[in-house]
């Protein structure tokens, strides 16, 4: 099994596709696009099917990490401002994100209106050899996110306190 893409709905378009491509290095695949509710089409039938009668409509855009997972941007026409993750119920909460540039990111982030939600930990401070750090962070909508400094099979393949 691999991972393909994830989905993430947005409150401004352009300022995500700002973000995920300025903050994150995402490479946009296909720019904005218009969807509406209609049945003509294969697309159209799909989107009922998933978003359910009287959804309206909504922009897409497809966007790439450089290691090849999509990112696919919703900006529905009826929507929240802000995402509130709520912790008691059950679902995704978040993504985690790979970097080489993991200072570098962070100020990122806050440039382009993300959010820190917390200070960086190791998971191995006692331990220079294995330097593995973490945060989690915000986009400028309150979806959370994690940055990793070091892969996830290495980060995790020995034990922690």
């Amino acid at each position: 099994m691999k991972m393909s893409h994830v989905g993430i709905m947005v409150a401004d378009m352009d300022k995500a596709v700002e973000f995920y491509t300025k903050a994150l290095g995402l490479e946009i695949v296909m720019s904005k696009a218009e969807v509406i509710e209609e049945r003509e089409t294969a697309i159209g039938a799909m989107c009922i099917a998933v978003f359910g009668e009287g959804f309206k409509g909504f922009n897409i855009a497809h966007l790439v990490t450089t290691d090849g997972i999509g990112f696919e941007l919703f900006e529905m026409k009826d929507r929240e401002e802000r995402h509130n993750v709520d912790f008691s119920k059950i679902g995704l909460f978040h993504y985690c994100l790979e970097t080489d540039d993991f200072e570098g990111v962070i100020e990122k982030v806050k440039l382009y209106g993300g959010k820190v939600r917390m200070e960086t930990m190791r998971y191995h401070p006692e331990d220079d050899n294995k330097p593995y750090k973490m945060v989690y962070l915000e986009d400028p909508f309150g979806s959370l996110f994690e940055l990793y400094s070091h892969s996830y099979k290495e980060t995790y393949s020995s034990e922690y306190e």
